[in-house]
């Protein structure tokens, strides 16, 4: 479980073209007078759990007021993390960092005019605000900071002339010290920004593509988390950032927010219309109960043989912002877990997607959901390699906790420390959201260990590749055309 402390709502020194929180903000959702911290800590004391202090941008909150949360939060807690655009950072801001091991998420979409839709109001303070970012992200660096980032891509950035750039850029931030990155594909609600910049659907994987390759071949301390994350997933680990993870757009479990009042919110994914709701009593699993009895042409992901990899993604991503949908990046998610199993494939791995186990797999996942509990893969593969029947559900439901995959998937670049993927999301969850959770040790901790079954429970059997792939998707490689994509 990630704890957002977002006492300064979504106000931002930015006007980011893309963020998701736009809609809260023009329905007056950012302006926030004044927030509690006794309140804020008093549910901070309730959750018992690490926090990440997140807006908009969470260095517009006076430094003695972060002192005290991030104080509060090494005492209690052992470090801290904070999510941010990266523009407002100064030597004291690094300082506290430092004192109370707080971990950094920066979100930047790349150097120079290929940050421009992280806006600032003219070109020249845009210009100015990205040399500020990159400026403070070397600092931090420098000082011992732990730091990762998200970058979103976009027309801007990511189009095909423009990925050898970022590969130099992201070799110049592996150089640096930046541990980790998230690639947050866009998500936007307004039709003018989509339009405009967008990928296409083509756009997108070739440039997914080329960044896959490039991490395997060219990178080698900093980490792509969304590939680690998927190669997990194909080996039967679902211990993954939250995107992967089967949420609830009402309860949203892995993300719990803080207001500045104290009050419980959700994460900022799921409010498509600009309100922050406050939190359903209980968690409900319709979405993965329905979607795979719809066909894909119909928005379901019917006979997709990687259903229990992908969960049809983040509910923040649904066609039409519909979370009863299938993720709108469909397409691009099987085209990618396609090529990563064949990579498997070809180094002798069987992975889960082609695995003898994975009817029964999915079959036990559909009777927990059905029966409102959360399944995990470990637990269950265990049993069904052991031959052991699915008797009490409960036996087998919450081995995880319900914090599995700890984040966002936006905010924490690298999926092995949990996290706040997208965040995306503009400025903030899934833009500015990245890294900013805890270390893996913390987060994690014994809610997942690390035995997942790393890579080696499929290994073999490889004569069965042309039988799973003809049964499940037929004559064409990712089965029902893709409709709605």
């Amino acid at each position: 479980m990630t704890v957002e402390v977002q006492a300064v709502g979504v106000t931002c020194n930015l006007g980011c073209t893309y963020c998701y929180q736009n809609t809260m903000r023009d329905t007056g959702e950012s302006y926030v007078k004044d927030y509690d911290l006794g309140k804020i800590k008093t549910q901070l004391e309730h959750y018992n759990s690490q926090f990440t202090l997140y807006g908009g941008e969470a260095l517009l909150m006076p430094i003695e007021d972060i002192e005290e949360l991030w104080k509060f939060g090494y005492e209690r807690f052992g470090s801290n993390g904070i999510q941010s655009n990266g523009v407002l950072w100064t030597q004291d801001h690094i300082d506290l960092a430092l004192k109370y091991k707080a971990h950094v998420g920066i979100s930047v979409d790349g150097p120079g005019e290929l940050n421009h839709l992280r806006w600032s109001g003219t070109k020249e303070k845009t210009d100015r605000n990205t040399k500020k970012t990159h400026d403070n992200i070397r600092k931090l660096c420098e000082s011992g900071v732990r730091v990762s980032l998200i970058a979103t891509l976009h027309t801007v950035n990511a189009t095909k002339d423009k990925i050898p750039v970022m590969k130099e850029w992201f070799k110049e931030l592996e150089a640096m010290g930046v541990v980790a990155s998230r690639l947050h594909l866009l998500e936007v609600d307004n039709d003018l920004v989509k339009e405009k910049y967008v990928l296409s659907t083509e756009e997108i994987i070739y440039a997914m593509t080329e960044f896959s390759d490039f991490a395997d071949n060219e990178l080698t301390s900093m980490t792509f988390d969304v590939f680690d994350d998927m190669n997990k997933l194909l080996r039967g680990d679902d211990n993954v950032t939250c995107v992967w993870t089967n949420c609830d757009p009402y309860t949203t479990s892995a993300v719990q927010g803080i207001g500045g009042d104290g009050s419980m919110h959700n994460c900022g994914r799921a409010d498509k219309d600009g309100v922050m709701w406050l939190k359903a009593d209980q968690q409900s699993w319709e979405r993965y109960v329905t979607l795979p009895l719809i066909p894909q042409e119909y928005g379901g992901c019917k006979d997709c043989r990687f259903w229990l990899m992908c969960r049809s993604q983040c509910p923040g991503t649904s066609i039409d912002g519909d979370w009863r949908n299938k993720t709108e990046h469909c397409e691009v998610w099987m085209t990618l877990f396609d090529s990563l199993e064949t990579k498997m494939v070809d180094n002798g791995e069987m992975p889960l997607s082609l695995a003898p186990e994975l009817p029964e797999l999915e079959k036990r996942f559909a009777l927990m959901w059905q029966n409102g509990d959360r399944p995990f893969m470990s637990p269950l593969l265990d049993d069904i390699r052991n031959n052991k029947p699915l008797q009490s559900i409960s036996d087998v439901s919450g081995t995880h906790g319900d914090g599995h995959g700890d984040g966002h998937g936006d905010g924490h670049a690298n999926s092995n420390e949990g996290g706040h993927g997208n965040q995306p999301h503009g400025n903030q969850p899934h833009g500015d959201h990245v890294d900013s959770s805890p270390p893996p040790e913390v987060i994690h901790g014994d809610s997942h260990g690390d035995g997942h079954g790393d890579g080696s429970a499929f290994t073999g059997d490889s004569e069965r590749l042309p039988e799973r792939v003809t049964r499940q998707h037929g004559d064409k490689p990712h089965g029902d055309s893709h409709g709605d994509e």
